[in-house]
This record gives structure tokens, C-alpha cells and sequence, in this order.
């Protein structure tokens, strides 16, 4: 098992903010468990999943706004920044936000793998504890290596109590606060 960072952090939050807004456009970093991560740029299937799961959250709950790349406050005590592939909020919910959000209003979270060597630890393991540790209400991730959707709620003490892994296909109902049903029977066309 990898020794956590949490205590040993290789730079401050400050510091991190700092090196991000010099970063390169070709670039997406992160502050994930103490470290500094690069988030790879998307490919046009991930776009293409993300822009899917907007249309249906405009559709079914149109009070509602899915944000592409929304930089978080995440983690313990908003020592974590990540820029999910998705956050839902309430339409004006991140009015007067600078570039990182707390994530008081954020209903939802939602990552959709890539394919690089550090997506299944990043996305599965360090990402859930993240958004549940910042009492984010869903997480959903949507995980092209297997061709799954898994749908993560009830965050207590850093984690989600309850996680449901369903194939593409399936019908994938989204709990509260979020309260929608996914047909994912769309996200096929983009398993291998």
C-alpha cells in the first residue's frame, strides 16, 4: 500500500493555485491527497459522454446546471482541488465564484475515465474519497475501461457508504439530492 501524503503534502494549496494559472492550456492539473496530479485533456468520446449527460439533466431537471470542468475546493478542510468532468449545481449556483468553488451547493460530481495509467487509482479510489470528504451528495462515475457506471451516495466521515456498479445499458437511477434515471443505453457506442 502507498504511504498517504495527507501529512507531507509537496506543496501548499497556495503554492499549487500559483503553479496552475501558469500552466499551459494543453494542461489540467490537480491537487489530489497532497500531490500534484495532471489530468489528461479529454478525447472526443469523453466529451461526447460529458455533453450526453448535460442534454439529459437539462432535460429532466432543467433547475438544474451540469458545469464541464468546474474547479473544486475537495477534500478535509477544502485542502484538495480538483476539476471534475462534471459538477450539477443549481442554475446560478456558482454565481460569484472565483475559479474554485466551495462545494456547499454541488448535488453531484461526475468523472468519466481516461485512458491513462493513473485514471483507476485517480478515479475510483482518490476522487471518491475527495468529493465525500467535501460532503459532495453523489459522485457518478462513468468507467470506459469496463463499460460501467458506478453511482456513489451517503458520504460520512471521508466516504461513501453505499456504491451500486451497473453495465452500460442499464437503467441507473441517480438518488438524492439529484433525483434523475439514466438510460445509459447511449454510453454503448463508447465501450471497446
Amino acid at each position: 500500500m502507498t504511504p498517504r501524503t495527507e501529512h507531507r503534502p509537496q506543496m501548499t494549496v497556495e503554492e499549487f493555485e500559483e503553479l496552475e494559472r501558469h500552466a499551459p492550456e494543453t494542461v489540467r492539473l490537480e491537487f489530489i491527497d497532497g500531490r500534484v496530479v495532471v489530468k489528461p485533456v479529454p478525447d472526443g468520446d469523453h466529451s461526447e459522454i460529458v455533453a450526453w449527460l448535460q442534454r439529459v439533466c437539462m432535460q429532466h431537471r432543467p433547475e438544474l446546471w451540469l458545469h464541464a470542468e468546474r474547479g473544486l475546493k475537495t477534500e478535509r478542510y477544502r485542502k484538495g482541488r480538483a476539476r471534475p468532468d462534471g459538477v450539477l449545481v443549481p442554475v446560478g449556483g456558482l454565481k460569484g465564484h472565483g475559479e474554485w468553488s466551495a462545494t456547499d451547493g454541488a448535488l453531484m460530481a461526475v468523472e468519466v475515465t481516461s485512458y491513462d495509467a493513473d485514471a483507476g487509482r485517480r478515479d475510483r479510489v482518490e476522487k471518491p474519497e475527495g468529493y465525500a470528504a467535501a460532503g459532495i451528495p453523489v459522485y457518478l462515475l462513468i468507467d470506459r475501461d469496463d463499460a460501467s457506471v458506478v453511482v456513489f451516495n451517503q458520504p460520512e466521515n471521508g466516504r461513501y457508504r453505499h456504491e451500486e456498479k451497473l453495465p452500460f445499458g442499464a437503467t441507473v437511477k441517480l438518488p438524492d439530492p439529484v433525483n434523475l434515471t439514466l438510460d445509459t443505453e447511449p454510453l454503448k457506442e463508447f465501450a471497446d
